[in-house]
């Protein structure tokens, strides 16, 4: 495991944490980030991999950040 994913996993455990204490967009921020290293890093390993299963997820991280950006100050 190289150290981008071990970062990416800790950002993705720091954003489900930060969620759960009422960081709803920092939390969604961070797991949308963490989950793109994820996707990215993954896809370089398995240069085979099949279409859906690289960019649904990154679509769906894609989503998330985007999700995080429209949420409303207070949250």
């Amino acid at each position: 495991m190289t150290l981008s994913l071990k970062i990416a996993y800790l950002s993705l455990v720091i954003g489900v944490i930060a969620g759960f204490f009422s960081l709803i967009r920092v939390g969604a921020v961070v797991i949308a980030l963490a989950m793109g290293v994820i996707i990215l890093a993954g896809r370089k390993n398995a240069p085979h991999r099949g279409m859906i299963a690289t960019y649904l997820p990154l679509v769906i991280a894609i989503s998330l950040f985007a999700m995080a950006i429209a949420l409303p100050r207070g949250l």
